[in-house]
């Protein structure tokens, strides 16, 4: 499924950007950045496999994130290799308030359809804060090696954005995604908004 280039137009079409200190505090925080990193990428693989086995039926789903599964756990071990050879921990997961947030906007009721689109738009949602975040580590670390490390994954996470999006448009009507999408990037903007606020901002 190739991504169209109207869903690459609008990755970073996010409401609230990141603020630029947040890249000076995961430099000093490097342990911690890769950490949460390690575990977003384990969390990714696992939501995947979850998606292909609740929805089984969906041979299209199935072939699509099959791969991604292999990827993000390839991810992981990247990133937990990155982690050893600077010498760093694998800490422990921490609670993620930012996605906990976003669970709470998902569909709970209604039809099977809207809850797999809620499902899909809130990875779509994840994979474009990631894409935007290392976005900004791969232009703004001193370190040129962790810069083209990050723009690596950046591309990455891309791809998957618009993979997740092109999914639930395949399963509901268009218009009803892209309206649901709009309301999805109104919401993050505020969850990202509180979490600042309150000083997480290692997301």
């Amino acid at each position: 499924m190739p991504v169209n280039e109207e869903a690459q137009k609008n990755i970073l079409g996010l409401h609230l950007p990141t603020d630029p200190r947040w890249t000076d505090l995961a430099a000093m925080r490097l342990e911690d950045i890769l950490t949460d990193h390690a575990y977003c990428e384990q969390k990714a693989a696992t939501s995947c496999i979850s998606l292909i086995q609740k929805n089984a039926d969906k041979e299209a789903l199935v072939n699509e994130l099959s791969p991604i599964v292999t990827e993000e756990w390839g991810h992981f071990r990247l990133v937990l290799q990155e982690l050893r050879k600077r010498g760093l921990k694998l800490g422990r997961q921490r609670k993620d308030e930012y996605v906990n947030k976003l669970l709470q906007f998902q569909t709970k009721g209604d039809s099977a359809y809207k809850r797999l689109m809620d499902q899909l738009l809130m990875m779509a949602l994840i994979e474009a804060r990631s894409c935007e975040r290392f976005k900004r580590l791969s232009e703004d670390l001193n370190d040129a090696y962790l810069r083209n490390f990050y723009r690596r994954f950046m591309e990455s996470e891309a791809g998957h954005y618009a993979l997740f999006i092109q999914l639930a448009e395949l399963y509901m009507n268009k218009e009803k995604v892209r309206t649901r999408w709009a309301e999805w990037l109104q919401y993050e903007a505020h969850v990202m908004q509180e979490l600042e606020v309150r000083g997480d901002r290692m997301h």
